[in-house]
């Protein structure tokens, strides 16, 4: 079996061109590596691209929201001068920063969400697409918290005891004065972290959430055509996040143009 992507077809040492039969042989050596993709069923690849990436990007997006707010209210606590609320901000955001995202994602569907959903009352089970949006939302909202508390210190004292002296109280501060200027300047680490959180968003397959990724492994299971799935799907992340990439590449440009 062959795994070379460029390999040479044999020369035809009286005419010194490649024959026809051997270019084929050539062919089916290098496509042998790759895997057979024509016979590939098109209804189950249709169903793994729809389901499976529809799955992945509602994923994504709710627990971005969530993780939005909660990196902003554990950026906030980072920053503020209440001792207690700071340590409790630090201590989240070097808990998660600590532990490998694949245990956190354990750690919070099968130990948080449970005790939480008891303490709430709620009996019934957690669904899987539940727990996966709270995991990331818990993890991504630690990482957030840095880049909102650099953003919001990026940004001038001056500005904060400008906007005081005008009679607005810190709430007002914040809201109309500091956190405008500082979304502005954090908007492409933002981006970034989405781009990391889709990436990520693979690793709650194993909260068996029919997600791209489990839909992959559920289709190359039982089809056994692993390194065509495989590939298939090592494509279609690609194409997600380098199109993300681009469109984060031309908005940090447009930045720059008007900052000019």
């Amino acid at each position: 079996m062959g795994y070379l992507l460029f390999a040479p077809a044999p020369i035809d040492p009286e005419t010194g061109e490649v024959g026809e039969n051997e270019y084929n042989a050539a062919f089916e050596f290098v496509k042998g590596g790759l895997g057979d993709f024509e016979d590939l069923s098109e209804t189950s690849i249709t169903e793994l691209i729809g389901s499976g990436i529809s799955v992945t990007v509602y994923t994504t997006l709710v627990a971005f929201f969530f993780a939005l707010i909660l990196g902003l209210l554990a950026g906030l606590g980072r920053i503020s001068k209440n001792v207690i609320i700071r340590n409790i901000a630090t201590a989240y955001v070097e808990f998660i920063r600590g532990v490998p995202t694949l245990v956190l994602i354990f750690t919070v569907a099968f130990v948080i969400v449970p005790e939480v959903s008891k303490s709430l009352g709620v009996e019934n089970s957690v669904p899987p697409n539940t727990r996966a949006i709270i995991s990331l939302a818990v993890i991504y909202g630690a990482f957030l918290a840095e880049v909102f508390r650099a953003g919001i210190e990026s940004i001038s004292r001056g500005q904060m005891e400008a906007a005081r002296s005008l009679g607005m109280n810190y709430g007002q501060s914040m809201r109309y004065i500091i956190l405008p200027q500082a979304l502005r300047n954090i908007s492409p680490a933002l981006g970034n972290d989405f781009i990391a959180m889709l990436k990520d968003s693979s690793l709650v397959s194993v909260l068996a959430v029919r997600d791209l990724t489990q839909s992959a492994r559920l289709y190359a299971g039982s089809s056994f055509r692993f390194r065509e799935t495989y590939l298939v799907l090592t494509f279609l992340y690609l194409t997600m996040t380098l199109t993300l990439s681009l469109v984060l590449r031309w908005y940090e440009q447009r930045i720059r143009a008007d900052e000019r």
